[in-house]
């Protein structure tokens, strides 16, 4: 069971790398794409608990986005040590705006956590998969208020798009280059996401930490 957020913190009061992912749960990822996702999920709890230093630092949220909710939370906040991989189902439309608002929000919100318990922090990482594009009106201005986010440092925004999901509108949401996932390499992605948390929980809160070539999992879209 997952423990509440400040009983966490107050427990624990270990620096922290607060990282968000927001996962398409569409109807268009249903099948293979799904079960390659929930495999790597699983993945990802197995590696992080495996380090003695990533297992007490990274902090992971998981929002959904699809029918019926648009946006759920199916992983509050949650130490490595504790987190428990989601099973994420694939229905309903993509409601990427509201996904990335609500990702922002819950960073911010977390942020406030850390300060009133005097915990020290990375930058949070903010993660974004999809197969398909924004369906909900006004995802624009959520792209915006993305990107100004990574800008102004207060996030760093990971993009990427999965079969034919559309490059040039995933490529609003953070000055960073998308990347497109190399078919259904999701254990492949999640393993370097487990990786590159695990090297930066260990650097210190100014640090700029040094995320490791994505070059097993991802391609350049238009790249040759």
């Amino acid at each position: 069971m997952n423990l509440i957020p400040d009983v966490a913190l107050a427990e624990n009061t270990s620096q922290r790398l607060p990282c968000v992912v927001v996962l398409d749960g569409s109807t268009s990822m249903q099948g293979n794409a799904i079960q390659a996702l929930n495999d790597g999920l699983k993945l990802l709890e197995s590696d992080l608990k495996a380090d003695d230093v990533a297992r007490q630092r990274v902090r992971i949220l998981v929002l959904r986005i699809g029918a019926p909710h648009d946006v759920e939370v199916v992983t509050d906040w949650v130490d490595a040590i504790e987190f428990e991989a989601p099973e994420i189902d694939a229905n309903g439309t993509t409601p990427l705006g509201a996904g990335v608002r609500r990702a922002l929000d819950e960073i911010e919100a977390e942020k406030a956590r850390y300060r009133d318990h005097g915990i020290p922090y990375n930058r949070p990482w903010l993660f974004v998969l999809t197969d398909g594009e924004p369906t909900d009106p006004g995802w624009e201005g959520a792209a915006d208020e993305c990107r100004a986010a990574e800008e102004n440092g207060r996030v760093s925004v990971f993009c990427v798009g999965v079969g034919e999901a559309n490059i040039a509108k995933l490529a609003r949401f953070s000055p960073r280059q998308p990347l497109a996932l190399k078919g259904l390499a999701f254990r492949e992605f999640f393993l370097w996401l487990s990786r590159s948390a695990r090297a930066g929980s260990q650097s210190a809160p100014s640090e700029n930490i040094q995320m490791a070539a994505p070059s097993d999992w991802a391609v350049i879209p238009g790249g040759s």
